[in-house]
């Protein structure tokens, strides 16, 4: 095949373009900057201490992580938690990971999309109360990062497994993310961000347990409205009176009330009666979205085929690739196989679970519901 136009152009930018002593990205290049002394990472944490609220969590050298580190001279530690989690395996699956709806249309949440709206709600509390919104930034990213396929219904599938429950948040911390060594504020946030937990121990910890809630109840609404479940008239009167039936008016009125009702009290919170809204939209949600009929087929059929994945692979543990030992190693010595299997059924993406399903148990895929099967 013969080289287009379009590929002789890209080829001819291979190494870049000469410019005075130096190879720069455009040959017409004409940004420039200019510092009296590189912006390093004390400089970066000197910033933090003089600008961020009291309370706040503060960056210091390499962290605290369980493994001692040396420092990095340009990131503090809590930016190189936040890039350690976007370049692990874990957050990269989760674009494979139901957010709602299992294999989703074009338009619809998956886990990973759901993380980084996450992100930008936590980011935006975050700066208007004087917090690091570098850490919060890390844990929102990292919050669920323990989910297996199928979403929530994949907790419902490993409980037995797991002595006390299976938890996406103690999972991901403890299990999918241990070997990135992060700070242990970080994994505190990311244990227990959900509000069935203990309280996170920072600021930024209960910021994305807010910014979580908050991002789910108006993107899940949004979503089963582009699906043709719900429509904006059947949005609660008090909900839409309050906050429109709209993602974005429901974004500005949410985090607007937490960081107004923060800096009021020093406390991580919103007024009464936005909450009470918002937990009208989430009860909405909950009783025409996750628990319509279709929603409880989808989630049954997760959990049989979940069950029976981690059954089969608990009796031929020769069929989990090495490439999970990273993952293994965090394991407890109890019942090894069990939890080794549910360890690697728990990193599959939607679709590799169920086929892993059909090639090693014959699953039907046909027995699949349509919102989860769509696509294969």
């Amino acid at each position: 095949m013969a080289m287009t136009h379009r590929s002789r152009i890209w080829a001819s930018t291979m190494r870049g373009h000469e410019a005075q002593s130096q190879v720069c990205a455009h040959s017409d290049t004409v940004a420039s900057i200019r510092t009296d002394r590189p912006m390093l990472r004390e400089e970066r944490e000197r910033i933090e201490r003089e600008t961020l609220g009291l309370g706040a969590a503060l960056a210091a050298g390499a962290g605290h992580r369980a493994l001692p580190e040396e420092p990095d001279p340009y990131r503090t530690c809590f930016e190189r938690d936040r890039d350690r989690i976007v370049h692990s395996t874990a957050f990269r699956r989760l674009a494979g990971k139901t957010q709602v709806v299992v294999y989703p249309l074009d338009h619809q949440r998956t886990r990973l999309t759901h993380a980084l709206e996450v992100a930008q709600v936590a980011t935006a509390i975050a700066r208007g109360v004087g917090a690091n919104a570098t850490l919060a930034d890390a844990i929102a990213l990292g919050h669920d990062c323990g989910h297996g396929p199928g979403g929530h219904a994949s907790e419902d599938a490993f409980d037995p497994y797991i002595p006390g429950g299976f938890h996406h948040g103690p999972w991901g911390a403890d299990v999918a993310l241990r070997h990135l060594n992060l700070c242990s504020e970080t994994l505190d946030g990311i244990r227990n961000h959900s509000w069935s937990q203990p309280a996170p121990g920072t600021v930024e910890g209960e910021i994305v347990s807010w910014a979580d809630r908050i991002a789910y109840c108006a993107h899940d609404l949004e979503d089963a409205m582009r699906a043709g479940i719900v429509t904006p008239a059947d949005v609660p009167d008090q909900v839409a009176r309050r906050c429109g039936s709209s993602r974005s008016q429901q974004l500005r009125v949410f985090i607007s009330a937490v960081v107004d009702s923060t800096n009021l009290t020093g406390v991580v919170g919103m007024d009464a009666e936005t909450a009470d809204i918002l937990a009208q939209l989430r009860q909405f949600n909950y009783d025409r979205i996750y628990m319509r009929p279709e929603s409880v087929a989808q989630s049954d059929a997760v959990i049989d085929v979940l069950r029976a994945l981690v059954d089969y692979l608990a009796g031929h543990p020769e069929l989990i690739p090495s490439s999970a030992e990273h993952i293994l190693d965090a394991l407890p010595t109890v019942d090894q196989a069990l939890w080794r299997a549910v360890a690697y059924v728990a990193g599959m993406t939607d679709r590799f679970a169920f086929e892993q399903a059909h090639a090693l148990l014959g699953y039907d895929l046909a027995r699949i519901p349509a919102g989860i099967g769509r696509g294969m």
